[in-house]
């Protein structure tokens, strides 16, 4: 496993801030880190980087003991954290260089990482002249210098716009396909665009881990139907499964089913023995952020 986390429980004083959390990362998985502000994502960050002890429990990081062997987990790590350290006044390969120094690692992986993160047109510029997206990529080649097997990444794309988020998600993934990642984010669409797996928390305590695939197949069922007359709610909430139909304004309804049968067929049958006809029938799920904050609340 690249990740490892034992009932980790952080106290600070008589906050818990983490509460039993467990789980572990295989390498080439790309995890999405959910939850509120103050849910103790940040604190698990801190403690996996070797920032942070832990109160109680185990945690590794390529097999490294995140306390006994601080050096080496250091060294398997690249961290982006959410406030971007650069210094402005320097150039982008001379940043770069000093990484390298601290890393003890070949100035001649400079070029590497620059190609890797598409720095290219802008490595002769000073630091302090990029743009907000390019300041992140400089954060995360700097997080690559020495090839670290694993990323943990936090809050990489707050505040870039649409073209710049589009660029860091098609890196994220490309990096992702070798290494393993671990992206904090508030973002939903970010999670769902790059990630194969959601963990999340809340008041320090882990309330979902699974693959994205599996979160969206557990969410309740919705049908959106259109019928050319109006129908009586409690006649749709009749239909099997359904847990609640509300009328979204003329003769446009959505029911709520608590199973993954396609239901647009009991639909479609209702319709034909009331003698309605079905003007739309579409079928969606509630996204992952309708999932976030039922988890959360």
């Amino acid at each position: 496993m690249s990740i490892t986390v034992s009932e980790i429980v952080k106290d600070y004083g008589s906050q818990r801030a983490l509460d039993q959390v467990s789980f572990a990362l295989e390498k080439g998985e790309i995890v999405g880190f959910l939850g509120p502000n103050g849910a103790g994502k940040s604190t698990l960050m801190k403690i996996l980087t070797t920032y942070l002890t832990a109160t109680a429990g185990k945690a590794s990081v390529n097999g490294y003991d995140v306390v006994a062997d601080k050096a080496q987990v250091k060294a398997s790590i690249g961290y982006l954290p959410e406030h971007n350290p650069l210094y402005l006044d320097m150039y982008v390969k001379e940043y770069l260089g000093f990484c390298a120094d601290a890393y003890q690692t070949e100035k001649s992986k400079i070029d590497t990482v620059i190609e890797l993160t598409g720095l290219q047109p802008e490595a002769h510029k000073k630091i302090g002249s990029l743009s907000k997206g390019y300041r992140q990529r400089v954060g995360l080649a700097a997080a690559l210098l020495h090839d670290p097997e694993v990323l943990i990444l936090d809050e990489p794309t707050t505040g870039l716009d649409p073209n710049q988020l589009l660029e860091i998600r098609k890196l994220i993934k490309e990096i992702g396909k070798d290494k393993t990642i671990l992206l904090s984010t508030h973002i939903m669409k970010e999670v769902e665009a790059v990630c194969d797996r959601v963990i999340i928390i809340n008041k320090g305590k882990l309330v979902a881990d699974k693959s994205l695939k599996a979160l969206q197949q557990d969410q309740e069922q919705l049908i959106q139907v259109e019928f050319d007359y109006r129908v009586e709610e409690g006649l749709l909430k009749r239909l099997p499964h359904a847990v609640e139909a509300i009328n979204q304004g003329g003769f446009l309804y959505e029911i709520k089913f608590n199973t993954q049968e396609d239901m647009r067929s009991a639909v479609y049958d209702f319709a034909q023995e009331n003698g309605l006809k079905t003007l739309q029938l579409n079928r969606k799920n509630q996204n992952l952020e309708a999932l976030f904050n039922q988890l959360t609340q």
